[in-house]
């Protein structure tokens, strides 16, 4: 079956066909780089690498670009806090976001672009727009305006006449509610605030607005229309309808076909809040002992789309299936006898995986089929009537499905400590005296430690409770 994603512009679920198969052109939303990344970025980051992963597996070349927002007002406002610079903060900060990509297993885009990197492009769509007749300037800030663009709210399905203000009026802040829209700055005119923050350029003494960086970084890597656009879906207003906007003004062409967005991360089926004790880094969890992939588990097995809850009883459901999952991987390749036996349970598998993830990358049904298969599988096993081959034939399938996901891999070894091994020896011996009292004593001291003990045709085995 075709890949189908829900195209937010059109609000319906669309066979995806690129501008140029098999190269698929994808921007993704990158961070603010003034603090670290909470788990509701995550969540949308954790998203579009599903996206990208899922669409190399069906064969796509990606060029894939997230930028990186290092100049916003949120930037110099705590610049100006902590009078700490621009550089400083945000290099600061792009490196804990990299290091929190690595420790989830986030494949990295082939690009990622710095706003400040980019001012001379900026400026230049601004002047393109200034010449088309989009734009107007007011106490040295230039202005897109809205009403120049009769399109707008094409993507949020809002109608400027039946907006509050009815596009009447400027507003200089990046991020702004809906019944606030209104002509937006493309160029900010300096201010005492800005401090050491501005590029003296042609369009004067200022710095860039939010919504054009993007519009510039995806147009200047991925051309001037592309395949796929992504964010989380308080993205959407305003500031990829700004982009609509000044993108499409400035080149007259579409900018994007196919618009993905991914719902809010609520903690407890709250809205997130530092003031509620329920904000999260990822930092945070691992300071509390969490997998990362456990984490990652939690945070991608909800649909994109749907409305997501992180609970500590859902990361605790997310790390035994994660235990799962390798406890199966072990018993695989602990099979001995010869043969097969596998049948067709393996391509069966494959097939029903791909097809929930080409539909809008349902992964919940994705997950779903590989635990069917580790069902089927582990009853094969029981019954002597896979061998290695087989075992070895269901690896491969797990480690396919695991380029696609990040979730059904080996995993770290378990590095088990010598006193654990020691009460293991204690107790083999205690078993071959028949010593039975004191071999369940040993089982349940290492269960009070927090080890299963498990005896197999290979001899014991210990692994984590």
């Amino acid at each position: 079956m075709p890949i189908r994603f829900f195209n937010t512009l059109t609000r319906t679920k669309e066979v995806f066909e690129p501008i140029a198969a098999p190269h698929v052109g994808l921007y993704t939303c990158g961070p603010t780089v003034y603090n670290f990344a909470h788990i509701g970025n995550l969540r949308t980051f954790l998203f579009e690498d599903l996206l990208r992963r899922h669409l190399k597996y069906r064969g796509y070349q990606l060029q894939h670009v997230m930028n990186l927002t290092d100049v916003e007002d949120k930037i110099i406002r705590t610049c100006r806090e902590t009078g700490e610079s621009l550089k400083s903060l945000t290099g600061r900060f792009a490196q804990a976001f990299f290091e929190d990509l690595d420790t989830l297993g986030v494949e990295r885009a082939e690009i990622y672009p710095a706003a400040t990197d980019h001012i001379t492009e900026m400026v230049d769509i601004i002047k393109k727009l200034r010449e088309n007749g989009h734009t107007y300037e007011a106490n040295g800030s230039i202005y897109f305006k809205l009403s120049s663009f009769p399109q707008y709210g094409q993507l949020s399905k809002f109608k400027l006449d039946e907006l509050k203000t009815n596009a009447s009026g400027r507003v200089d802040s990046d991020e702004y509610e809906t019944e606030d829209a209104r002509d937006f700055a493309l160029w900010k005119a300096y201010d005492d605030d800005d401090g050491a923050v501005f590029w003296e350029t042609e369009l004067g003494k200022g710095r860039p607005g939010w919504h054009i960086e993007c519009s510039c970084m995806s147009m200047k890597y991925l051309g001037e229309s592309f395949d796929i656009h992504c964010g989380g879906i308080d993205n959407m207003f305003p500031h990829h309808e700004n982009e609509i906007a000044q993108s499409e003004a400035a080149t007259g062409k579409r900018f994007v076909k196919y618009w993905l967005h991914s719902a809010h991360l609520f903690v407890d089926n709250r809205k997130m809040s530092k003031s509620l004790g329920n904000f999260y880094t990822l930092r945070d969890l691992l300071a509390k002992g969490h997998d990362p992939i456990a984490i990652r588990w939690a945070l991608i097995s909800t649909h994109y789309r749907q409305p997501s809850n992180f609970t500590f009883e859902g990361l605790e459901a997310a790390t035994e299936s994660l235990r799962r999952v390798r406890d199966f991987r072990r018993r695989l390749e602990e099979v001995r006898i010869a043969g097969d036996g596998l049948g067709e349970l393996d391509a069966s598998c494959e097939k029903a995986f791909g097809d929930a993830l080409d539909d809008d990358l349902n992964i919940s049904g994705a997950i779903a089929a590989v635990f069917d298969f580790i069902r089927e599988v582990n009853k094969l096993i029981d019954s002597e009537v896979t061998g290695k081959g087989g075992a070895e034939r269901a690896l491969a399938l797990l480690d396919r499905v695991n380029t696609v996901t990040g979730l059904f891999g080996a995993g770290a070894k378990e590095e088990t400590p010598a006193e654990i091994l020691a009460l293991v020896t204690e107790r083999q011996q205690a078993r071959r005296a028949k010593d039975f009292k004191r071999a369940d004593e040993i089982r349940d001291q290492l269960l009070g430690a927090g080890w299963v003990l498990e005896d197999t045709p290979d001899g014991p085995r210990v692994k984590k409770a």
